[in-house]
Parts: C-alpha cells; structure tokens; sequence
C-alpha cells in the first residue's frame, strides 16, 4: 500500500480536531440531503445556503416530493440566492432519480455525474459523503488550496492547468477517512485559506505550503485574465392599483427563468399590451445589479392604475404589495418592491 501523502494525513488530522461538524447537512448518509446542499453551496456562501436548505426541507423533504411539485413552487423556493438554473437542473435531477432509478441515488460517482446538474466534483462530495467512495473533489476552494500549497502556477481555468490539479487531486485521495479528508478540504478552503487575508498561522499544512513559505497567497492561485463586463439596462415596470402589483412570470430558461418581476420594456408598450388605463406615472431611482457575466441598469418606472382591472394574458399575476418581495422574485426586483411597498406605506 502506498504510504499516504503528509498533506492528506494531516488535513485528515486537523478536520476530526478542528473542522466543522455541525452544519445542517452533516452526520447523515442521506443522499437527497447531502446533494441538496452541495447545489445550493456552488458559488454560495454557507451562511447564506443554512435558511434556504432549511426552509427548501421543510417543503420537499425528500426527492419523491421535489420530483411531485411544480417547478414554480421549486424556483420560488429558491428566490434570491441566485444561479436559476441550479433550481431548475435540481428538479430535472429529482425527477430522473424518480424516473429512472426508482427514487434511488446512484452510489457511484460516474453514476452521479450522469444525471442533469451535477458536475464531477459534486459527484464526488456526494458518493464521498454519502456513500464513503474514494472520489475527488476539486471545486473552486479546493483548486485554491492545492495551488497554493503545491505553487501550482496559471489559471485554474485553462485545460492543462486543470487537467494537473484532477491528476493531483486523484493522487492525494486517502485509502481510508475519505469523508475526513473532503470534508477537510472544504474546511480548510472555507475558514483558512480564503481568497482574500488567509490564516496561515492556524493551517495545518502551512509548514509545506509552497504559497505560505514564498509569500505568494495573493498570487495563487492565478486570476482569471480580466475582461471588459458587458453593460446593459432595461426598463421594468411596476404596474399599481395601490393595493397589489402585475408580475408575470418569465419564461422558464434564461434570466431568472421561472420567477415573477414586473413587466419588462418600455412603459408605452407595456401598457399597450396589456391594455391597461394609466392614472399615474414617475419614475424611480435607476440602480446597478451585477451579475457573474455582465452589469444589468435597472431602470424602474411605476405606474398607477385604476382597481379591479383584468389582464387576461397568460403569466401575469396580481400580488398584494406587502406580500410581493416575498412572492418568489430575483434579488434586485425584491428591491424595486420594497420602494413601492415604502411609497405605499
């Protein structure tokens, strides 16, 4: 047998002692519970994912009920912590477990990676944690710790660089503890070598950090090479009888594919299409939302209309003002409605 890696047998050591044991997920072999978390967890912070997974239990409690419910009620569910089509792939994703292995997790990674939404590494977490397979992780906390601990140099994100950090990460995987050692790896990543002021002083594997010894922390690992962010801006708007607020719902791809927002387009138009009377009109304050691939204007104007009108096109609904922010709606739109709701008030 191989004589183990110091780095894997050290982080092993270090997660038992002073990792973190107590998150929401954790001490179950639950397959739902622990893939759940994982999707929520791409590209968000845990503080952030703990009250969303919480509530989303609390409604699909297992993978039959997500598979069962609309997609509406999926995306609502998941309103505000971005990434849609996570939302929409974790519904495809059930109903194939439904489907097509009778409600069953596959138990392997190359199963796992199969199946709509889920990537290798997530693969991985999950028949790690679930089902104790030896299988690599690499998601973007852990390409940081190995650039930095192995001074692996280029940007993650390029095909040889990418390719070396799987090799490594397949090479340092442990005979035994692979639970211990994923978990560690998220750890370390999470609340020690962070992106930004790392805490070498406290990491069990600084004493071999090429990164640590080098003073390199803020050159691995490499960044992407900077692109000008696309600008763009669109016109929303939010349509008042004084009590409740037009939405309507978006198509379910694209962006925030399946969740409600005021009407998008030129107020004239809108209105035209709508066949609505106008008793009112201004326009709000702009502001910028950014987004992973460009920067969106938001360019709200609110318009007051005369109660009881009907608007009989499909995907539009009539939503009380005060219950609106919480009606499964995008972030920046939450905050277009808390103006109205306040000028309301």
């Amino acid at each position: 047998m191989a004589v183990p890696h110091s780095f894997t047998t050290r982080l092993i050591a270090w997660q038992k002692v002073a990792g973190r044991h107590d998150l929401p997920w954790q001490n179950t072999r639950d397959p739902y519970r622990i893939w759940l978390s994982e999707i929520m967890l791409q590209q968000t912070q845990v503080a952030t994912v703990i009250p969303y997974y919480q509530r989303f239990l609390a409604s699909f409690p297992d993978v039959a009920a997500l598979a069962a419910a609309p997609i509406e009620a999926v995306i609502e569910h998941w309103a505000g912590l971005g990434y849609y089509a996570r939302a929409r792939n974790l519904h495809r994703c059930a109903q194939q477990i439904v489907a097509v292995h009778a409600g069953k997790f596959p138990k392997t990674s190359e199963q796992l990676v199969e199946l709509p939404g889920i990537g290798r590494s997530t693969a991985a977490a999950v028949a790690a944690f679930a089902f104790g397979q030896r299988a690599a992780i690499l998601d973007g906390n852990v390409k940081r710790v190995l650039c930095r601990h192995f001074g692996i140099d280029g940007f993650p994100g390029v095909a040889p660089v990418d390719r070396a950090l799987w090799q490594l990460a397949e090479s340092l995987l442990p005979e035994t503890d692979i639970e211990a050692y994923t978990q560690g790896l998220m750890d370390l990543g999470a609340t020690l070598c962070t992106r930004g002021r790392p805490r070498c002083g406290y990491c069990p594997l600084a004493a071999e950090c090429v990164a640590c010894r080098d003073g390199r922390q803020g050159e691995l690992p490499q960044a992407k090479p900077r692109k000008a962010v696309p600008e763009r801006s669109s016109s929303f708007v939010l349509i008042s009888d004084g009590q409740r607020l037009l939405l309507e719902r978006r198509p379910p791809s694209g962006l925030w594919g399946g969740l409600l927002v005021p009407p998008e387009g030129e107020p004239a138009g809108v209105l035209a299409r709508l066949g609505l009377q106008v008793t009112g009109q201004r326009e709000l304050a702009p502001f910028k939302h950014v987004f992973t691939h460009f920067r969106l204007t938001l360019q709200p104007v609110l318009c007051e209309v005369a109660t009881n009108q009907v608007c009989a096109e499909p995907g539009l609904e009539w939503v009380e003002i005060a219950k609106a922010a919480d009606a499964g709606v995008p972030t920046p739109i939450r905050k277009l409605i808390r103006q109205v709701a306040s000028a309301a008030d």
